[in-house]
């Protein structure tokens, strides 16, 4: 039954993160409340390996519609690469948990912006800008490697602050970014063991099949339901890493 409960929570997050990132806001939650006495780094571990299956459906439906920037992308997701399997590797010796205070004033200010600019990732715009792709994927892997929380919602952001995208394709790029971090945090996990497969594969299906369903819905919706699933996304972060942060 906990088996039938993490696959539950990780198709339910394949939707919402295909839409507009923040799966991790469902699906970590709901292994730490089913596995409460295994290690913080397996369930890390657990996790990515079960979120990469979504992320990479979701990023095959995008790419076969959306004109993205692949030179920036490309670029954003080799150091993201990089850059996340040092977070994981970081994510071992260190407790990321005090960091949190920091993640959740960062994804405080991109909502009062967002809510602030109702024109902010309307129009797409489509700018190349490899270097800054660079800079922008390097610590957006460290952080989603060393925590992970928000990431595809701080890319959202980074793509149509950054890149001049609209909030649908700026979902779609943060697909091939967070492929890339995903990937090599499971490296670095499952190498050290720390990859409980008997759960991460069947979740992982599921995860699968929700991120189909919700790259389609994106795509028949278009930017403005992405824009509005997104703010919903990062108030729930928000709400939850503080309320995680108060619980100390």
């Amino acid at each position: 039954m906990d088996l039938v409960l993490a696959c539950a929570a990780a198709f339910v997050a394949g939707v919402v993160d295909a839409m507009a990132g923040g799966g991790g806001l469902i699906q970590l939650p709901a292994l730490l409340a089913l596995w409460p006495d295994a290690p913080m780094v397996s369930v890390l571990g657990t996790n990515k390996a079960a979120s990469v299956w979504g992320t990479t459906v979701a990023l095959g439906r995008y790419a076969r519609t959306v004109a993205l920037p692949w030179r920036s992308i490309g670029a954003a997701a080799a150091a993201a690469f990089v850059a996340s399997a040092a977070g994981a590797e970081l994510a071992r010796h260190v407790d990321a948990a005090v960091f949190k205070p920091v993640v959740v004033v960062a994804l405080a200010l991109v909502a009062a912006f967002t809510f602030w600019r109702p024109d902010f990732g309307a129009v797409s715009g489509r700018m190349e800008r490899p270097a800054l792709g660079v800079a922008l994927g390097a610590l957006c892997g460290l952080y989603d490697g060393f925590l992970g929380p928000g990431t595809g919602t701080f890319l959202i952001f980074v793509f149509v602050g950054a890149f001049g995208l609209d909030f649908l394709g700026a979902s779609a790029s943060a697909k091939a970014v967070n492929l890339a971090t995903n990937l090599a945090a499971i490296l670095i996990f499952a190498s050290a063991g720390h990859v409980r497969w008997s759960w991460s594969i069947p979740m992982g299906v599921a995860n699968l099949v929700g991120g189909y369903l919700g790259a389609r819905v994106a795509l028949a919706n278009g930017a403005p339901l992405v824009r509005r699933v997104f703010q919903v996304v990062i108030i729930g972060l928000i709400v939850r890493l503080a309320w995680d942060q108060l619980g100390r």
